[in-house]
C-alpha cells in the first residue's frame, strides 16, 4: 500500500521547471547548417576545450575570403600584439566565436568561416563594428587559443579577472584595514616586465590606503594565505600608488604569492578600537573564536595610550602570574576589552587600543588611570571553555541551569547592562526551543518559566527605551494568555511610556478585573496615567495658547512655554533611574538575585525594579480644550 502511494505522489509531484535559456543560449539557435564552418590550422594538446566560466586568452585575425586582413591582434599584421581575453559566458563576444572557441584545444590554430549572422552582421548584436568593418561580408576569422582555464571574476564588468596557480591554505581573506605581506610582480600583457618584488622582503602593504593599484587589491582580496595567482587588472583599475607608475597600456598581468598577513579589526566600524593580531593563534576565524557565555582564560598587560612603558596591571605581574578567568556576556571587563577578545583564537596574541566609553569610562577604573583616558592592552587568549551543552539533560537539569543563568540576568539588570541582562533571557529562551516537556506538571512549569522570561526582555526593552518592542513582547505572552495579569502590567507600562494611554488605561482596568488582589497596583498606576496625562495636554495647552483665539486672516504664534520647554519626548536624565508603581507591591518580581535554590526557586516570580514608567513620552495625542 506504501508503494502504491508512493507512485501515486510521484505520478502528482509537478515537473521540475525548467531553467530559463540565457541570452547566449537564445543567440545560438540563430546558428543555421553552413553559417560556420572550423578547418584546423594546427592541433592543440589536452583532452578538452574551454567551457562556461572560463577565461580563454586568444590571437585573432580576420580576412576576407581573398586573404586581405580586415583587423588583427598581431603586431605583425599591425595589431598592438596584445591577445583577447574573454571569460566563456559572461563576456560579450561574436557569436561565431562564442560557438567555435569552445571546440578548440590549448595551443590550437583553426580558421572560423563565418556568414555574416555569425558575426558582426548578426541582428542585434552585442558587439558594434569598428568603423568600416565590412560586416555584411563572409569572413575568415583566424584563431590560436593560448590558454585558458577557471577565472575567478573580481569585478562584475570583468575588468580584473584571477587566475589560480597554487592553492593557498585556509580560508580568511585581507581586507580593510589589514597589513599585507606578498611577492609581486608586473608585466603588460606583451610580456614587457614593470616592476618585480621577488627579491629581498615580500611587498608589504595596509589594506584599503591605496598603495597598491585598486585592481590589484581585489583580486588579493579574494586570496588566502600562500595562494599563487596571476591577477589580470584593466587600466580603468590600475590607479597610482606606490608600488609602480601609471602605465598607459590597457591592460597589466600581476603574478602574486600572497606570503601573510596580518588580521586588523575595526571593531567598531568608526576608527576608534581597533584590534591587531600580533601573533596567530589556532584554528580558523572565526569558526574557532570564543561563544557568548564561554569561560575565557587570557593574560593581558594594560597601558594608558602614548605611555606605554607605564603599565597599570600586568596579569603576569600583579596577579601572581595567573591569568584572568571571567565569561564573556556578563559585563566582568570593559566592554572594548571583552568584543576583542571574541575575536582571537585560542593562542592569539592581540595588541588592542580602545577609546575611553568602551575602556573604563564606564567601567571600575584602575586608581592609575585617568580619567577619559584612551587604553591599549595586549592580550593573550590562552585558550577558553565552551557553554554547557543542554542536549541530553533531563528536564530538572536544564531547568537548573536556566535558573543559573536568568539569576546572572537579574544581577546585570540591577546594574544598568540592560543590553547584557536582555541576552541571557534571551539566550534561555532559544534554548527552550529544543525542550519537550514529558508531562502536564512539567508542561505547566516550562509555559510558567517561558512566560517570565518573555516579560524580562520585556522589562530590559523598556529600560533601552524601545517601548514597540516591549510591546511586542509582552504580546507573545498575552497572545497564549489573554488574563496573564503580570503580563497586562508590564505591557500596561510600555503603553504607558510610548504615549498610548487608552490602552494602557485598557490593560490596567483589565488585571482589576481579572484579578482582585491587583487593584492597588492598578490604581496606582491609572493615577500615574492620568497625572502624566494630564501634564502633556497642560504642555499643549500652554504652547498652543492663543492659537485659536485669533479672528479670520491674524496669524497666531506658536511659542515655547514660560520655562523654554518644547513639547518633546520625555526622558530621565542621564543615570536617573525611575521606579515602577509596583516596586513596593510586586517585590516577588524583582530582579534580585534569586537565593538559593532550595530556599527560592525558580518558578519565583519577578518584576525588574526600576523599570522605567515614564520615560520616552512623546506627545502621541492632546486635547486643545
Amino acid at each position: 500500500m506504501a508503494i502504491v502511494n508512493e507512485e501515486a505522489e510521484h505520478e502528482l509531484a509537478p515537473p521540475p521547471q525548467k531553467k530559463p535559456p540565457s541570452e547566449n543560449e537564445k543567440r545560438k539557435k540563430k546558428i543555421v547548417p553552413g553559417s560556420l564552418m572550423k578547418a584546423l590550422m594546427r592541433p592543440g594538446g589536452g583532452d578538452s576545450g574551454p567551457s562556461d566560466g572560463d577565461q580563454v586568452i586568444y590571437h585573432c585575425t580576420i580576412r576576407t575570403l581573398d586573404g586581405v586582413v580586415v583587423e588583427s591582434t598581431r603586431s605583425e599584421h599591425g595589431g598592438k600584439g596584445m591577445p583577447i581575453r574573454h571569460v566563456l559566458g559572461k563576456s560579450k563576444m561574436l557569436l561565431g566565436l562564442l560557438e567555435g572557441i569552445p571546440t578548440m584545444l590549448k595551443g590550437e590554430v583553426a580558421m572560423l568561416k563565418m556568414k555574416p549572422q555569425l558575426h558582426y552582421g548578426e541582428d542585434d548584436c552585442p558587439i558594434s563594428a569598428p568603423d568600416g568593418f565590412p560586416k555584411d561580408d563572409e569572413l575568415h576569422f583566424e584563431i590560436e587559443l593560448i590558454e585558458f582555464f577557471k577565472a575567478k571574476v573580481v569585478t562584475d564588468d570583468l575588468e580584473v579577472i584571477k587566475k589560480v596557480v597554487c592553492e593557498g591554505q585556509g580560508w580568511e581573506s585581507p581586507r580593510e584595514p589589514y597589513e599585507v605581506k606578498a611577492w609581486i610582480s608586473a608585466k603588460t600583457a606583451t610580456g614587457k616586465l614593470i616592476t618585480s618584488q621577488k627579491e629581498g622582503e615580500p611587498y608589504f602593504f595596509t589594506f584599503g590606503k591605496s598603495e597598491v593599484p585598486k585592481g590589484l587589491e581585489m583580486g588579493i582580496g579574494t586570496m588566502v594565505r600562500e595562494e599563487k595567482a596571476v591577477i589580470y587588472v584593466t587600466s580603468q583599475y590600475l590607479t597610482e600608488s606606490p608600488l609602480m607608475p601609471v602605465i598607459e597600456d590597457s591592460e597589466v598581468q600581476f603574478e602574486v604569492e600572497l606570503v601573510h598577513f596580518i588580521q586588523v579589526r575595526d571593531v567598531l566600524g568608526d576608527g576608534r578600537l581597533i584590534k591587531r593580531r600580533i601573533r596567530d593563534g589556532k584554528g580558523d576565524f572565526p569558526m574557532d573564536c570564543p561563544l557568548h557565555d564561554s569561560l575565557l582564560h587570557v593574560h593581558y598587560k594594560g597601558t594608558v595610550l602614548g605611555e606605554e612603558k607605564r603599565v597599570f596591571y600586568d596579569t603576569r605581574v600583579d596577579n601572581d602570574g595567573q591569568p584572568l578567568d571571567f565569561c564573556s556576556g556578563e559585563g566582568l571587563v570593559p566592554e572594548g576589552f571583552e568584543l576583542c577578545v571574541r575575536l582571537m583564537l585560542p593562542g592569539e596574541m592581540a595588541l588592542v587600543t580602545c577609546p575611553p566609553d568602551y575602556a573604563y569610562d564606564k567601567f571600575p577604573r584602575p586608581s592609575n588611570v585617568p580619567e577619559g583616558a584612551h587604553i591599549q592592552w595586549e592580550i593573550e587568549l590562552l585558550s577558553f571553555e565552551m557553554p554547557k551543552d543542554w542536549t541530553g539533560m533531563d528536564f530538572k537539569s536544564i531547568m537548573y541551569e536556566a535558573e543559573n543563568i536568568r539569576n546572572k540576568g537579574n544581577r546585570l539588570f540591577k546594574e544598568g547592562k540592560y543590553e547584557l541582562a536582555k541576552a541571557k533571557y534571551e539566550k534561555v529562551l532559544r534554548e527552550f526551543n529544543h525542550v519537550n516537556p514529558q508531562d502536564d506538571e512539567e508542561g505547566k512549569v516550562f509555559s510558567d518559566t517561558r512566560n517570565l522570561l518573555h516579560l524580562n526582555v520585556a522589562a530590559c526593552y523598556l529600560k533601552l527605551g524601545e517601548c514597540r518592542k516591549s510591546i511586542e513582547t509582552c504580546n507573545k505572552v498575552l497572545e497564549a494568555n489573554p488574563a496573564h495579569v503580570k503580563g497586562l502590567y508590564r505591557r500596561g507600562m510600555a503603553y504607558t511610556a510610548n504615549g498610548d494611554f487608552d490602552e494602557a488605561r485598557a490593560d490596567f482596568k483589565m488585571m482589576m478585573k481579572v484579578d482582585k488582589a491587583t487593584a492597588s497596583d492598578a490604581t496606582a498606576a491609572l493615577v500615574k496615567l492620568k497625572q502624566k496625562e494630564q501634564e502633556i495636554e497642560k504642555k499643549a495647552r500652554k504652547q498652543f495658547k492663543g492659537l485659536f483665539d485669533k479672528k479670520p486672516g491674524e496669524i497666531a504664534e506658536v511659542n515655547a512655554n514660560e520655562d523654554g520647554d518644547q513639547v518633546t519626548r520625555e526622558s530621565p536624565k542621564d543615570g536617573e533611574v525611575q521606579e515602577d508603581a509596583s516596586d513596593e507591591t510586586n517585590s516577588e518580581d524583582s530582579h534580585d538575585a534569586a537565593p538559593d535554590a532550595d530556599q527560592r526557586g525558580w518558578f519565583s516570580h519577578f518584576w525588574p525594579t526600576g523599570s522605567r514608567i515614564f520615560s520616552s513620552l512623546g506627545l502621541q495625542r492632546c486635547t486643545i480644550l
